[in-house]
């Protein structure tokens, strides 16, 4: 079943959260993700570059309803900056791009990491 996607960006993220979370029955997930550089239709972010494929195809193939939010966190200088407001964010206290987010009430209850966000087995352990 083919996922529902929402872009956003960090200064709108919050009306996209609320809005994809009355959506209906199903799974929220939040995906932050480097900006995309324009002239190579990329994020800057190899990690990002990476886990967006296994991501999307275990979203896509899901036999269960899923909405996936995809936050876009900057570009790298503005990524990198300390008080960052998803860094600061006490929900969810990014350290790292990419970090997949199962959300369910108002709260995480499955997150991937930078380091293990392409690993398949995990993005379908974080949807089951």
């Amino acid at each position: 079943m083919p996922a529902a996607m929402v872009d956003t960006q960090v200064h709108d993220f919050d009306t996209a959260l609320k809005t994809a979370e009355l959506q209906g029955p199903g799974i929220l997930l939040l995906l932050f993700l480097g900006d995309r550089i324009a002239s190579v239709g990329k994020s800057w972010c190899p990690d990002c570059v990476r886990a967006e494929p296994v991501i999307y195809k275990v979203v896509n193939e899901a036999e269960k309803p899923i909405t996936l939010v995809r936050v876009y966190v900057g570009d790298r200088t503005t990524w990198r900056t300390p008080d960052h407001a998803l860094r600061t964010d006490k929900r969810f206290k990014l350290t790292g791009v990419p970090t997949l987010v199962r959300w369910e009430n108002g709260s995480i209850v499955g997150r991937l990491e930078d380091h293990e966000a392409h690993l398949e087995e995990k993005v379908k352990k974080i949807i089951s």
